[in-house]
């Protein structure tokens, strides 16, 4: 004999809003800048940046205003340092005669990835899960 399948309450089967208030899915657009950015200074040969990349991961993991505010500036940094290797990398394809159109685009997207990555700890979740700017009760 088949086993009857109980059929759950459509207010059953959707996530409430108070489930979500620790979720990390407001953090990828941060940790994937922190991984690209890890990656770069692999690349470049960096072994402290990277060391510092790996710390900055860490830090997401500890729930105190200062740690926001530290990655908010590295993020920034970051951004800085992909503004800084697109003009490098655009000077030398210019110089070598090589089209640039595709390296632009790509490292314009990356450069505004990490600058608005800043922004994800605006967001009232994750000031709430920092501590950043405690709601007045």
């Amino acid at each position: 004999m088949a086993a009857r399948l109980r059929r759950v309450p459509r207010s059953q089967r959707w996530i409430e809003p108070g489930q979500l208030k620790d979720s990390p899915l407001p953090l990828i657009p941060v940790i994937l800048s922190l991984l690209l950015l890890g990656a770069h200074f692999l690349r470049a040969g960096s072994a402290p940046m990277v060391a510092a990349i790996i710390v900055l991961l860490a830090v997401l993991f500890v729930r105190r205003p200062w740690a926001a505010r530290l990655v908010q500036m590295a993020l920034l940094l970051g951004a800085l340092e992909w503004v800084r290797t697109l003009v490098r990398l655009t000077r030398d394809r210019l110089e070598a005669g090589e089209p640039l159109l595709r390296l632009v685009v790509i490292l314009g997207a990356v450069v505004l990835l990490t600058a608005c990555s800043t922004l994800a700890f605006e967001t009232r979740r994750l000031r709430q899960r920092y501590g950043v700017h405690p709601p007045v009760a």
